[in-house]
């Protein structure tokens, strides 16, 4: 336990650091994001907090949990990393995105009998990114029926990476098995004054 506490709040081990990106699908960006054992970490800590619930206000409910209650510190870091290090990379292809920090970004689970899917929604944020935290489920692909993509084949700890707002609706399908963990991360529009 002593570890994963010094693994988060220290953001240790946490960086996969690889450069680059891949084009998946229109507008979808994947690139190398945290290590598997940190993304590991991370749905322990999850279950400990254990506050897996809906906001009666979020028109798309999910079952889900964000940093900032997890770990104040570690939402901090994250909002640092994806700033510093992920955001140059989207600039290379969305020249005109600003990061204006995170609006939030949070852990979802999905298992049946509880959250077992996610109906399709656009995101209220400039950008939105997706990790896989696990593997060990059935079913619950993140899916673009626009793009025709689903992160089936996407790796633990990549960061899935698109605008959106109007041009990317997207679902979680039915889980089938397995409890299924992912960070959902939306990136803060811009304000106008």
């Amino acid at each position: 336990m002593f570890d994963d506490l010094q693994q988060l709040f220290g953001y240790q081990g946490a960086v996969d650091d690889r450069p680059g990106w891949t084009v998946v699908a229109p507008d979808v960006l994947l690139t190398p994001f945290w290590t598997p054992t940190f993304c590991a970490t991370l749905i322990r800590a999850a279950e400990a907090v254990g506050a897996f619930e809906p906001s009666l206000d979020d028109p798309v409910p999910g079952h889900e949990v964000s940093l900032a209650v997890i770990s104040p510190r570690l939402f901090d870091a994250v909002q640092q990393d994806i700033g510093s290090r992920i955001w140059p990379q989207l600039r290379e292809v969305w020249p005109y995105i600003d990061y204006f920090g995170l609006r939030d970004v949070f852990v979802i689970r999905y298992a049946i009998g509880e959250q077992e899917e996610l109906r399709i929604h656009h995101d209220v944020a400039q950008v939105s990114a997706s990790v896989k935290l696990n593997d060990d489920y059935d079913g619950a692909e993140l899916a673009f029926p626009r793009q025709g993509f689903t992160n089936a084949d996407v790796p633990i700890g990549e960061l899935l990476v698109w605008p959106s707002l109007v041009t990317h609706p997207h679902r979680t399908e039915r889980v089938r098995g397995g409890v299924k963990y992912a960070l959902t991360v939306w990136c803060e529009l811009p304000t106008f004054a």
